[in-house]
Order: C-alpha cells, then sequence, then structure tokens
C-alpha cells in the first residue's frame, strides 16, 4: 500500500499507512492511544499493525476568563489526570488559582462523563514506562495533541510518538521539539483543513466508535470484557430534575431502576455494587435520587412513601422517553424504605413491572397496595436482621403475586459481611433474569404484517399521526416537548416561502427556549447578517454596515414578517437576562464573502490597524470578482490554480495566531471574525470547485454550515442546546434520499446523526397545496406562486389523503413496524427551494426518499400560504427601526 500524497480514501486506510511505517520502527512495548472520536478508526488500524493495545486519552480545555475560546489549559484523563496550564495565557488573562481549581473539576466532570460513555468502568491503560503512541485523523491547530502530549509525558511515558496523516506544515517544527518522534505522511502546504484530505471525512457516531473500540479489545489480551462494557450517562428525571446515573450494556436484556433507602442517595455503594453485577449480566440500570436536595433536608420526606412511589413512577414514565431503554422489561430494586415506596409504585404500574427485588426491605410500609402488586417479587433479608425477618414473612402473606424469601446467612441489615452483597447480586440477576423477558414483536390491531393496499397505509398513518392545532395556540408546541431531550433540534421546511413553516419553527422554538433551556437559533443564513440581528436581540449598538441584513436574493427567505415577529420574541425574552443566558442567533451559510471581508477587515481595524492593512492587500485578489463571485470559479478552472486562495488562508491564519492577544479584549468579536475569516476561506473554495459540477460543492457547503454549528456550541459552553432552521434538503438524513444514494451528497442532519445520535432531532415539514413565495430563475424577483397539488405517488399525497389540516406523524413507536415497512419502500418527496417552476416540477421538485430513516418525525400542513416579505430599502430613521430599517 502506498500514499499518493492527494487524499485518502478514508481514515481506516490512513491508519493502516501509519502502521505499516510505524512497524518498521520497533517500538519497545506500544499502546496507542486515539484522540475521540475522529482519531479511532486510525488508531485501530495502527494498534492491529502493531499488535499494541488501543486505549482513547480525552482532553478538555480550559478556557481564559471572558474568552473561553482561547486555551488557558487542558485536563488530560488518567488515574491520575494531568493539568497542563498556559503560563503566557494564565499571566495575560489574569487567571488566579480559584478560577484554575473551579475550571479544573468542572471540565473533570465532564471529562470523566465522557470517558464513562466510551469506556464505561474500563480503566484507562497506563502509560508509564511505556512508548504511548498518539494517533489523530490529522492535526488542524494541533492543541488537542499538544495537551495530551504533555499530560502523558507527566504519566511517566518512556518515549511518546506522534502519529497523524496530515497537518499543516507550519504546526510540525514545534512537536518535533516536543514529542520523541513525529510521523505525518502528508505535511501540507496548503493546508484546507483536514477534511479536505480525505473522500470519506464522516462525522463518526458513538456507536460507530464503540463498535471500532470493541474490535480492537478483542484483538488484544488487555481487553475487558466485551459483555462488561456499558455505556453510562448522567440524567435528569422530570418534572423535579431527580439527578440518575443510566447504565446501558450492550444489547440490554432489561432495565433495572434502584429505589434508595432512607438517608441514602443515588451514590449508595451497596446499590451501585449490585447495579455493576446486574450490567454484567446485561440489564441496563438507573439509579437516581428520590428527593431533590432541598427536599432530602427535611426528614420527613425520607419516609413519605407515598411521595417515593410517585417519583418511581415519574421515572418509570420519563425511561419510556429514553431511546436505547423506552421498550426494555422493566424491574424495580429497593432497598429498607426504598423498597416500600417500589412496591407502592409496582401496584400502580401494573404489567408495566416485570419484576420487583427487595434487599433489607420494608414491604409493610406499601401497606393494602401489596394486595396489587402483579410483578414477581423477590425478598431477600439478612439471617441477623430479625425484626425485618418477621416483618418481611407477614408481608408475603399479604401478596396476591408470586414472591419467594431468601434469608442470606448471617448477614445484616447491611450484608456488609465478606461474599454477602456479591450473594444478594447474584440473587437478583437471577431473579430478573427469569423475570424480564424481551417481548415478541407487537403486531398492531387491525394491521397485517405487510401493508400493500393504498388505503390501508393511508389508514395506518391515520392511526400513528397526532393532529395538530394552530401554531399559534400553546398547545401546538407543547407538542414537541418529546424533542427537547435532544441537544439540537433541526426544524426543517419544504420551501423557503411558505407562511406556516415559519410560524410553526417559530412556535416550537420558543416553547424551547422558555420551557427546556435552548439558547442558540442557527439559521441557514449568512453569518454577518445574522451577526446583526443577534446584537439587536440582545440589545447591543449596531455595527457600522453598508447595508442591512439579508438584502442578498432571496431577500424573502429571512426578511418577511413570520421572522420580524420571532426576532421580537427573542429581543424580548432576552431583556434584563444575565448575558450568559441569552439566547444567540448565528447564520450558518457561506454565501456571504464580501460581507465577511467587510467584518474581518472592520474587526482589524479596531484592535489591530497594521493586521487590517495586511489583510486588505491580501483580499484584493479577490475584489475583481466581489460582484459576481461565480466568475471567479470560472477564471480559476480557465487557469488551472485557485488564484486567491493562499491569501485568505494567511488572513485567517493571521487571525488565529493572534489569538490570545485579540481575544483578551472581547473574545465574542474575536470568535465573530475568526468564523467570517472561516467563511471566506470556504466560499472562496465553493466558487473555485463549484464549475466542476459534482457533488463537492453540497458537500463543501453543508460541512461549513456543520462545522459552524458545532464551533459555536463549543464557543458557548458543553451544556448549550440549539434549535437549527433550514431546508428539509439540509436537516433530512441525506443517506436515505437520492441526494445521498444517487449523488453522493451528505447534508448537516446527517452529520449531526453521525455526530450527536440520538441527542439530534430531525424535524421535516410538508404541504400538498397553497401559494409560496419564490422565483422563476436565480436573481429574479419574488413572485407569489400557487402550489400544485402533491402527486398521486409522493408522500405528500398519502399525508393529503388523510384528511387531517395538520399533523405531527412521529417515526418512534407510534408508527408500527408495518408501516415504517410500507413507508420505507422510496415515495416522492417534493423540494421547493427559492426557485419554483411548477411546469418543470416532477424533475426540479421530486425526488425519492424513505421518510422514517430520513426524519425522526414530520410535520404536515395542508394548505398553506406564502410569507410575507419585507423590502429591502432602508427608510430614514433606520437606527430606530434596526435591525430592518423600516
Amino acid at each position: 500500500m502506498s500514499y499518493d500524497g492527494d487524499r485518502f480514501k478514508d481514515r481506516s486506510e490512513a491508519g493502516r499507512l501509519l502502521g505499516e511505517r510505524l512497524a518498521d520502527m520497533g517500538l519497545e512495548r506500544p499502546v496507542v492511544y486515539a484522540l475521540p472520536r475522529g482519531g479511532i478508526p486510525v488508531a485501530l488500524e495502527v494498534a492491529k499493525a502493531l499488535e499494541a493495545p488501543l486505549d482513547l486519552i480525552f482532553v478538555r480545555k480550559i478556557g481564559a476568563p471572558g474568552a473561553p475560546e482561547v486555551a488557558l489549559g487542558a485536563i488530560v484523563d488518567g488515574e491520575n489526570p494531568q493539568t497542563v496550564i498556559n503560563e503566557t495565557v494564565r499571566q495575560s488573562s489574569h487567571a488566579d488559582a480559584s478560577y484554575l481549581e473551579r475550571m479544573r473539576a468542572q471540565e473533570l466532570k465532564e471529562l470523566e462523563r465522557r470517558r464513562a460513555r466510551y469506556l464505561g468502568d474500563r480503566k484507562q491503560i497506563a502509560a508509564k514506562g511505556r512508548t504511548a503512541i498518539l494517533v489523530d485523523d490529522g492535526l488542524a491547530t494541533g492543541a488537542s495533541m499538544k495537551a495530551a502530549l504533555l499530560g502523558l509525558q507527566k504519566q511517566g511515558a518512556a518515549r511518546v510518538v506522534i502519529a497523524v496523516p496530515v497537518a499543516p506544515v507550519y504546526v510540525l517544527p514545534e512537536f518535533e521539539e516536543l514529542a520523541d518522534y513525529v510521523l505525518c505522511l502528508n505535511p501540507a502546504r496548503p493546508f484546507y483543513g483536514v477534511g479536505a484530505f480525505y473522500e470519506d471525512f464522516h462525522q463518526l457516531s458513538d456507536e460507530e466508535a464503540v463498535s471500532l473500540l470493541r474490535e480492537g479489545w478483542e484483538r488484544h489480551l488487555d481487553a475487558a470484557p466485551v459483555r462488561s462494557m456499558s455505556m453510562r450517562r448522567t440524567v435528569s428525571v422530570p418534572p423535579y430534575g431527580l439527578e440518575g446515573e443510566l447504565t446501558v450494556p450492550v444489547d440490554p436484556r432489561g432495565l433495572v431502576l434502584f429505589a434508595h433507602g432512607s438517608g441514602s442517595s443515588r451514590l449508595s455503594p451497596r446499590n451501585r455494587s449490585v447495579a455493576e453485577t446486574l450490567n454484567a449480566y446485561g440489564f441496563a440500570t438507573l439509579l437516581f435520587d428520590l428527593l431533590t436536595s432541598e427536599e432530602a433536608e427535611d426528614r420527613r420526606n425520607v419516609f413519605d412513601i407515598a411521595k417515593l412511589a410517585e417519583r418511581i413512577v415519574d421515572t418509570v414514565l420519563y425511561v419510556g422517553s429514553e431511546p436505547d431503554v423506552a421498550d426494555l422489561p422493566l424491574g424495580l430494586f429497593g432497598a429498607s424504605t426504598g423498597a416500600g415506596a417500589a412496591l407502592v409504585a409496582a401496584a400502580e404500574l401494573q404489567e408495566r413491572i416485570g419484576a420487583v427485588v427487595s434487599r433489607g426491605g420494608r414491604p409493610d410500609l406499601a401497606g393494602g397496595h401489596l394486595a396489587d402488586v402483579t410483578a414477581p417479587t423477590l425478598l431477600i433479608v439478612g439471617g441477623d436482621d430479625h425484626e425485618v425477618i418477621a416483618l418481611n414473612r407477614k408481608a408475603q402473606g399479604q401478596f396476591s403475586c408470586e414472591t419467594m424469601l431468601k434469608i442470606v446467612p448471617d448477614a445484616g441489615h447491611l450484608f456488609d459481611g465478606v461474599g454477602q452483597l456479591e450473594t444478594v447480586s447474584e440473587m437478583a440477576a437471577d431473579w430478573f433474569a427469569h423475570h424480564l423477558r424481551l417481548p415478541p414483536e407487537t403486531v398492531h390491531p387491525k394491521e397485517e404484517r405487510h401493508l400493500t393496499d393504498r388505503a390501508d397505509i393511508v389508514a395506518a398513518i391515520r392511526r400513528a399521526m397526532h393532529a395538530l392545532p394552530a401554531p399559534e395556540t400553546p398547545e401546538f408546541a407543547e407538542v414537541f416537548d418529546q424533542y427537547a431531550a435532544a441537544k439540537i433540534v433541526l426544524l426543517g421546511e419544504a420551501s423557503h416561502g411558505t407562511s406556516e413553516f415559519y410560524r410553526a419553527r417559530a412556535a416550537i422554538t420558543q416553547r424551547l427556549i422558555e420551557k427546556h433551556g435552548f439558547t442558540l437559533v442557527a439559521i441557514e443564513g449568512d453569518w454577518p447578517d445574522a451577526a446583526i440581528i443577534d446584537r439587536h436581540i440582545r440589545d447591543l449598538p449596531p455595527r457600522p454596515s453598508h447595508k442591512p441584513p439579508f438584502s442578498r436574493f432571496p431577500v424573502w427567505m429571512w426578511r418577511n414578517r413570520e421572522v420580524e415577529d420571532f426576532i421580537a420574541f427573542l429581543r424580548r425574552h432576552n431583556t434584563d437576562l444575565p448575558v450568559g443566558e441569552q439566547v444567540r442567533f448565528r447564520g450558518l451559510d457561506l454565501y456571504s464573502m464580501t460581507s465577511s471581508m467587510a467584518a474581518v477587515l472592520d474587526y482589524l481595524e479596531r484592535v489591530d490597524p497594521q493586521a487590517a492593512k495586511e489583510a486588505r492587500t491580501r483580499y484584493e485578489c479577490i475584489d475583481p470578482w466581489s460582484h459576481q463571485l461565480a466568475t471567479y470559479g470560472r477564471a480559476s478552472l480557465s487557469r488551472g490554480y485557485a488564484l486567491c486562495e493562499e491569501p485568505v488562508l494567511q488572513n485567517l491564519l493571521g487571525l488565529l495566531e493572534e489569538e490570545l492577544s485579540y481575544s483578551a479584549r472581547d473574545g465574542d468579536d474575536f470568535f465573530d471574525a475568526v468564523q467570517n475569516a472561516r467563511l471566506i476561506a470556504n466560499a472562496e473554495r465553493y466558487y473555485r470547485v463549484m464549475y466542476y459540477g459534482s457533488h463537492k460543492t453540497w458537500n463543501l457547503r453543508d460541512r461549513h454550515m456543520f462545522e459552524t454549528l458545532v464551533r459555536t456550541l463549543d464557543q458557548m459552553g458543553p451544556d448549550t442546546k440549539a434549535v437549527v432552521w433550514a431546508h428539509n434538503s439540509h436537516i433530512g438524513d441525506a443517506r436515505f434520499t437520492d441526494m445521498g444514494r444517487a449523488r453522493n451528497e451528505l447534508n448537516i442532519g446527517q452529520l449531526c446523526r453521525e455526530t450527536y445520535g440520538k441527542d439530534a432531532a430531525l424535524i421535516g415539514f410538508g404541504t400538498h397545496a397553497g401559494t409560496v413565495a419564490a422565483a422563476s430563475e436565480w436573481d429574479a424577483p419574488m413572485e407569489v406562486k400557487t402550489v400544485r397539488p402533491s402527486r398521486s405517488d409522493s408522500f405528500e399525497a398519502l399525508c393529503h389523503e388523510v384528511g387531517e389540516p395538520r399533523f405531527l406523524l412521529d417515526f418512534g413507536e407510534r408508527v408500527s413496524p408495518a408501516l415504517r415497512r410500507a413507508l420505507s419502500e422510496p415515495y416522492l418527496e417534493r423540494y421547493i427551494g427559492v426557485i419554483y417552476r411548477p411546469e418543470t416540477e416532477r424533475w426540479s421538485h421530486y425526488s425519492h426518499a424513505t421518510l422514517p430513516d430520513q426524519y425522526d418525525a414530520f410535520v404536515w400542513f395542508d394548505q398553506t400560504k406564502a410569507i410575507t416579505p419585507i423590502p429591502v430599502e432602508m427608510s430614514e430613521g433606520a437606527d430606530e427601526t434596526y435591525p430592518f430599517g423600516l
């Protein structure tokens, strides 16, 4: 195998090439550490070539005070996590010891959460005395790699080797000084970003990453048993925000909820020990607090069995919304007073509970509810706990369900003798294994296993859908609370000019902001235009601007009354909120090259006039094409080279090199300038490759939108939740449409799913007929056009035949397997963009898709009308009517 210096097929190929080179070096006692997630498939191939163990190394950045995007230091995980501090940044930012300790604790908690999510209880392989090989899919700035390198050196690694497929040539000298050896297959100049050097650079999902790790562990003796590997995550149980720890092993066979005793919590070491045994047996477990911290201070609540049982019922309802455990058979494990509460809950929940186990429990506290318990119940009591034995024997006579009393010899109430708790754990595991069985596939009533008749398919949709009121009613948005647990909710539209789509997205987003803590709205619009709106909704003075926002074709897409009303809400919502809690409004698209150049130059004029002069000179390269950027691509193609690639990249690199000094003045302004510079660099590539007529331009644009979203989330903090507004063609998973199948295109919805998994909710929108705001040609005037009734062979036609004016079709458990199979046959789906040509509608506006895979849910409006546009002309007194100048 050889590398031709152009592009790698994928990360695995890059890893095999690195492995070949490293295998010849005779490295002693190697251990391969991958930087997740992109480094995992590369590192797996390296580990195979070296026959070395594979592990992960996690790095969490510590941001500077007031400028979190500036790296003050980092935490590197390990048996003793290492803190790496940039002393220059610490002194410049005036970060004191208390700030460092507070941030270290915060990031260490997040680091531990991520390690548990990927590795469960698996310990990191110690680097001490070994050759540590650090692997990633490429370097950009190299900040995380540098922190990992220094951390491993502090942990006592004998040698540290860095192995990457690609990196910008200018970052390598520093690593060559720090590491014992650096292997880079392609020291790139110019450097376009790591993804540009791969044909396949998809974002790995958590599931894919874990699968690759398991493959690596199975091949080496250092591996932990695969069956015991679990994914652990922290959860918050509504409506009281009860803290919990959900652990899900591979292919779980059931879920057990733990109800702790009085004076204890989810952190009970005995319950945790039992839970670990259940995890090893393949059961998911949820340990959670029955009371809030304030409630626990009142001892009366600790013995309020009715209240504790109510919390268990709430938790059972909650786990039904967690996709990876929602359909599992459910058991309850109660200790002491928690056992009494668990039995009251089991009596209420009836057949929803498959089995109950009580450890040293007080079933007598359930009183008359015992007769209503239907779940087989195991009562475990210590042989020396005589009073509790008597209470359990008396209670056993009141059950009407299957029960068994087991006594652990010589054990007291706490089962703290040698091997006693292990005995309890084995008893519980055997009981749950016998009684919790996965149900057979459910056949929905009145449905056959195969739906072939159109009327039957429509009837099945009618049963599965949820009828919706008008978007202006509070009840409309409440229906979408089911998606609030996601980190990113992507809201689509079947056209760029339909009022109902905008009003519905506004109502849903308002609900997610007000009730569920979402603080970022990201749109399929240009960054500098959205930045003007962002300043407006946060009541900041406007920057000097040569034109009003969103005045480039298609003007009506964001300059309309529906958006204006939503922006007014955002401004009202942000009033009086602290800066860190305000909602932000960001644009993801890359069409604003000239506006972004003006924004970068304006920023540099404020912070560094000399740098502004140099940047202006570089941007002069592209200025002749600034009004007709498409001609730049034609000129580059005809001359055979990238005319302005180097200058625009130099401006971006110049900003990044001055990160500390610039961002210390205003981190938010610096982030805005860097994002504009990135946009210019990506837009230059976009217009340069558009003349090749391939999927590359689409993919470059959607990767830019996705990366902009990710960077904005990172800049705002790890708990930030976002709503994305974009066309269905961008937010529906491209892999399940002609876009991905026939044209090899990807989109932001696909990238979000691959990266965030179930933390991304993709919601499409559709309509049958009505009117729409659109143009007949690019740059042509907007018209209000009549939308033709949907084609009979389309998914829209099926929705129309349901006969409801509005509905939500969630493709989760409400859709039967038979309906899912029927809809998985490709149907035509209509896409109307800023251009609508009814006369060629079949070929210009329809494409095949499998809707249940493309979206998580679909919102239907049978009849729709066009949005109300706002004219572009600025009136006198524009400051008073900012941001749209009306």
